[in-house]
C-alpha cells in the first residue's frame, strides 16, 4: 500500500506486528500500517487515482489469465526468525493459492502471510515516493520477490524490476534487471506476464 505515509522510527526488540496493531487500534480513522527497515509507515486513505491505477493493473493481470492476482493482503519478510518487513503491495500475483499451512502462518502472525507467496509485487507512488523507490524496493529484493512493478506518478514513469539479488546486508539488496517506460507506453514484464498498459493512468 503506497499512499502518503507518516513514518515513525521503532525501537527493537518489540515485535513490529504488536506495535502496528496497537497503533491501528489507537488511530481515529481506519488505517493499515506497514513496517520496513525499522520504520513504521502509516498510509492515510489513498486518492482515487491511486486506487484506480492499482485496480487497473489487477484487472489486466486477471484478464490475462493470472487468477492469483490480487490486492489488499499483507506479507511478512522474516530474516533469522525476526520480522524484517511487513508490506501491503498495491497489487500482486501469488505463486500459488494459500495452503492450510499458509493460512496457519497468517493466523500465527496475526493477518500477515509469508512474503514467499509473492511472485510479483506492485506499488503505485504517492507524494512520499522515496518509500517505494528505496525501502520497499530493497525489501522486495531482500525477500527474493521475482518481479517488482513500480509506477512512479511524479516522474510519469513505470518500472519493472526483476532478477532479485539478495545480499548479506538486506539494505544492500537490489534487482539486477530494470525496464523503464514513460507512462502511456506498454510496460514489458518478464515472462510469463503480459505487458501492462499504462495509458489508463494518464486519463482523468
Amino acid at each position: 500500500m503506497a499512499a502518503d505515509p507518516i513514518t515513525e522510527p521503532m525501537n527493537e526488540p518489540q515485535d513490529p506486528i504488536d506495535l502496528l496493531i496497537a497503533f491501528e487500534k489507537a488511530a481515529d480513522a481506519p488505517i493499515r500500517a506497514e513496517y520496513v527497515e525499522g520504520t513504521m509507515i502509516v498510509a492515510p486513505q489513498p486518492d482515487d487515482h491511486h486506487n484506480d491505477a492499482a485496480t487497473e493493473f489487477y484487472f489486466q493481470l486477471r484478464s490475462a489469465g493470472f487468477r492469483l492476482a490480487g490486492i489488499g493482503s499483507g506479507y511478512r519478510l522474516a530474516l533469522q526468525g525476526e520480522t524484517r518487513s511487513l508490506l501491503i503491495p498495491d497489487f500482486y500475483v501469488r505463486h500459488r493459492k494459500p495452503t492450510e499451512l499458509d493460512e496457519a502462518y497468517r493466523r500465527a502472525h496475526r493477518g500477515w502471510y509469508s512474503i514467499e507467496l509473492l511472485a510479483l509485487a506492485g506499488e503505485i507512488t504517492s507524494t512520499n515516493h522515496e518509500t517505494d523507490t528505496g525501502p520497499k524496493y530493497r525489501g522486495y529484493a531482500a525477500a527474493g520477490v521475482p518481479v517488482y512493478v513500480l509506477v512512479h506518478r511524479q516522474e510519469k514513469k513505470a518500472y519493472a524490476f526483476s532478477d532479485p539479488v539478495r545480499e548479506e546486508d538486506p539494505a544492500e539488496a537490489h534487482y539486477a534487471t530494470r525496464v523503464e517506460v514513460d507512462l502511456g507506453r506498454p510496460l514489458p514484464l518478464p515472462g510469463p506476464y503480459p505487458a501492462l498498459d499504462t495509458a489508463p493512468l494518464l486519463e482523468g
